[in-house]
């Protein structure tokens, strides 16, 4: 059988090599005219690809295919790498940005509580923040500034940016501040452009809310909030925070100080408004013992029948 089978291979091998042969020497005379510059090749070219290429189309579909999809997954790789190089790049600009942040907020505290006075006449007294004296149900800080310092109940505390609370119980060597969050902290403000006074009140939330507005319509979120100064409390015109509006559409405030980093406070020396003890003597005039009621811009008065 294998003797057969030897027999049979040695009859067909000249014969594959005679059509291997012709199969090369087709291609090559092929090549030869195919790259021959001539109008009479030119033409048979053109019909040679009108007959063929058409019919051969459906032939091309999955090389066309997989072409597309080759070229598709390179740009999905390229995609790939750009979208992962854009997500280091975001990532180091976050951390640039919380690092200006905060560096601009330290920089504003220690010009703050250097340098910049609410008023020529308002003084400060700057202590730092011991410990968190509250509890779940309340929101105040200990200082390490008390009565020998001269600190007295309901001065105002900021942190070189804007208002954290009052002062609400003195000791000798510490106090205590009422921050804003506290649900005890209720404090008259001004919401700015619109001039609007309301009071700001705390609800042990990071976000104090805006009660008794008049015009809801005037106000807008980021609209500046100031303390009014009513009452005599407060100095008038310390930054309080932005108005901010709630899931349930109601007016809060974003505080401006950052209660997170509570480090040092400026306690307001602020001792209210001028009482004013003298009675209006422009209505009622001064009257002398011996002459005419003498008014209050000097002029004389009459008081007589006569002249």
């Amino acid at each position: 059988m294998a003797q057969d089978l030897d027999r049979a291979s040695d009859t067909f091998r000249p014969v594959r090599r005679l059509l291997v042969g012709l199969i090369m020497l087709a291609l090559v005379g092929l090549f030869l005219v195919w790259r021959i510059d001539s109008p009479r090749v030119e033409v048979l070219r053109s019909a040679v690809y009108d007959a063929t290429v058409p019919r051969l189309q459906w032939a091309m579909a999955p090389v066309t295919g997989l072409a597309k999809m080759a070229e598709g997954f390179r740009s999905y790789t390229r995609l790939y790498e750009q979208n992962q190089e854009l997500r280091r790049e975001l990532q180091q600009m976050m951390a640039w940005k919380e690092a200006a942040l905060q560096l601009e907020q330290k920089n504003a505290q220690l010009l703050e509580l250097n340098n910049v006075k609410l008023d020529a006449k308002l003084t400060y007294v700057t202590g730092k923040v011991l410990a968190d004296s509250g509890s779940p149900f309340r929101q105040s800080v200990l200082l390490n500034v008390g009565g020998r310092d001269g600190i007295r109940d309901g001065w105002a505390t900021t942190d070189g940016i804007g208002l954290v609370g009052r002062i609400s119980g003195v000791g000798k060597r510490t106090s205590r501040v009422l921050l804003l969050t506290d649900p005890a902290s209720s404090i008259p403000v001004t919401i700015q452009p619109s001039g609007q006074k309301v009071l700001l009140s705390g609800d042990n939330s990071a976000l104090p809310r805006i009660e008794l507005l008049e015009s809801a319509d005037l106000v807008r979120p980021g609209d500046r909030v100031v303390s009014s100064g009513d009452g005599g409390v407060f100095p008038a015109g310390i930054l309080v925070g932005q108005v901010a509006r709630a899931r349930d559409n109601s007016f809060r405030v974003h505080l401006a100080a950052d209660y997170a980093r509570l480090e040092y406070l400026r306690v307001l020396r602020f001792e209210g408004p001028e009482k004013i003890l003298d009675t209006g003597t422009l209505v009622n005039p001064v009257r002398t013992e011996t002459g005419p009621e003498i008014a209050r811009d000097g002029g004389p008065e009459a008081t007589g029948d006569g002249d």
